[in-house]
């Protein structure tokens, strides 16, 4: 009976320590607590009441001074592991080790975040005010600027501020930003909220033009060959879009910030050529994209801005499972040049159908072009496009472009230096991009592989805000699970209380029993 009692006093001694360990971590009077507590003073008031004459003598053994030393080691980890705990909560410091960063937020989010003049505040009006992946996503943003404070708000709780609001759904986000809000809804992700961070801090919405009349992709098509996802993107961006007809006007609107020309089978006339060169001479910016075999009369009207653009289509053979070598006409790249529409980009871009496009201006002056993108070694540009297009074959010849062939230039044009040789005068700068490709940036094409960031970032590049040139969010994350507050606590006191309290337990009533034998 004594040596039962006396191991009657060690679990009620470690029932009552975990269950004031609990509450100090979780305060509350909880089962877990209550029970321990209660079971661990009755099993110790057992004790002391059978074996008040043995414990000094219990004591004063080698095994039960082990049995002590083993508590107090055990004790002491436990309280190690409270610590840190209680340090990483006051000082939150984190790490990706992921290969893609996937738990990072994007450097498009980053740059907004730093570029953050005035305080931002986000209420999140969630069911019951509890969103763990939204909180865990606003979390990032608050990690990653100081300026950036968010709310978890019930809207059942606060219906001050749902009617102040005027909240009408579920999940919403309500951003401000000094007198500019802006509303998110529907799915939250971090493309949502960058894109509403956008449109709460950016004051001043630039318009971007695109020509129409001669068989363009549509802005509102969402059928494979349109550009709906494009108007999406910029509105995403704080741009405005406008359809741009010239051939009822003499110029291009002023209001212009960015003229979009697609090169099509149909041909300019005379006054909308004149109108889109007296934009470009005017100082205003200008994408051009210029497939194989269409947009001729771009081809002649951008020569004089240092671009030459050849009469080929690019082609790479391509290694395919158990068919072997096989021409390709959908180029992907990886390299590209230095300038700040590509600085640090390494991601790959596709091209569907593509044409070469040189920087020619190197003899020229005022003007300054950079070739942006330039397909493999292996691919070239071939120069019969009947053989491609009617035959189906290709082979580089003589009078081809070998490999790697520039696909992509961008000019900028100092209009004093430039002088009176193309009819300038005045000073100014004229920004153009021009691209031998069209499709790459249709609905079927713009959200594969990096293609958007590559558009976006030269439609930035034009419109004069350097800063937004970055790598936007992905739509694809990682696998996570997000368990609720009762899961977590469940979680919690099972693995750093429940587990480690039964291994004791087990430990203690093992050696006791050998110790007795």
């Amino acid at each position: 009976m004594g040596a039962s009692t006396s191991l009657f006093g060690l679990w009620g001694l470690i029932l009552v320590i975990f269950g004031v360990l609990a509450y100090a971590v979780a305060p509350g009077a909880s089962a877990y607590v209550l029970l321990h507590i209660g079971l661990g003073l009755l099993l110790l008031i057992l004790y002391f009441t059978t074996s008040r004459e043995s414990l000094t003598t219990v004591l004063g053994e080698r095994s039960a001074k082990y049995g002590m030393n083993a508590i107090v080691y055990s004790l002491a980890v436990i309280a190690v592991v409270l610590v840190v705990n209680w340090l990483a909560a006051r000082h939150n410091v984190r790490w990706d080790l992921t290969a893609q960063n996937v738990y990072s937020l994007s450097t498009q989010s980053t740059g907004v975040l730093s570029k953050l003049e005035e305080p931002v505040e986000v209420h999140a009006f969630v069911e019951a005010g509890i969103d763990p992946l939204v909180q865990d996503l606003l979390g990032s943003y608050q990690y990653a600027g100081n300026d950036f404070t968010f709310h978890m708000v019930d809207p059942i709780k606060e219906r001050d501020l749902t009617a102040r609001f005027k909240i009408t759904e579920l999940p919403t986000l309500h951003i401000q930003h000094k007198d500019q809000t802006a509303t998110v809804t529907g799915v939250i992700t971090e493309e949502t909220v960058t894109n509403g961070l956008l449109q709460a801090t950016r004051t001043v919405k630039k318009l971007v033009c695109f020509l129409e009349g001669h068989g363009e992709p549509d802005l509102d098509d969402r059928e494979a060959n349109g550009a709906a996802h494009l108007q999406d993107a910029l509105r995403n961006e704080n741009y405005e879009t406008r359809k741009v007809s010239l051939l009822s006007v003499e110029a291009v609107p002023e209001d212009c910030t960015i003229l979009v020309v697609v090169g099509t089978e149909r041909p300019f006339f005379d006054n909308e050529l004149s109108a889109i060169e007296q934009s470009l001479k005017g100082g205003r910016a200008a994408l051009f994209m210029v497939p194989p075999k269409r947009g001729a009369q771009l081809v002649e009207l951008l020569v004089p801005w240092g671009v030459d653009i050849s009469d080929s289509v690019v082609v790479d053979q391509v290694v395919r499972l158990f068919q072997g070598p096989a021409l390709g006409l959908q180029i992907l790249a990886s390299t590209y040049g230095t300038h700040e529409i590509t600085s640090e980009f390494r991601e790959r871009t596709v091209f569907p159908l593509v044409r070469s496009v040189h920087a020619g201006a190197a003899t020229k002056p005022g003007l300054h072009a950079v070739e942006l993108v330039t397909s493999s070694a292996s691919a070239w540009a071939e120069s019969d496009m009947a053989g491609v297009f009617e035959r189906g074959e290709a082979s580089l010849s003589e009078g081809d472009i070998k490999g790697p062939v520039p696909l992509a230039v961008a000019v900028t044009a100092n209009h004093k230096e430039m002088g009176p040789e193309v009819g300038i005068t005045g000073e100014g700068e004229t920004k153009l991009v021009v691209v031998g490709d069209a499709d790459f940036a249709n609905n079927q094409f713009l959200l594969q592989l990096f293609n958007r960031d590559f558009v976006l970032n030269t439609l930035n590049w034009l419109g004069g805000q350097e800063e937004m040139i970055a790598i936007r969010p992905r739509a694809l994350r990682a696998s996570s699970s997000q368990l609720t507050p009762d899961e977590t606590r469940r979680v919690f006191f099972l693995s750093v209380l429940v587990i480690p309290e039964l291994l004791l337990f087990l430990g203690l009533t093992v050696w006791w029993r050998r110790s007795n034998q």
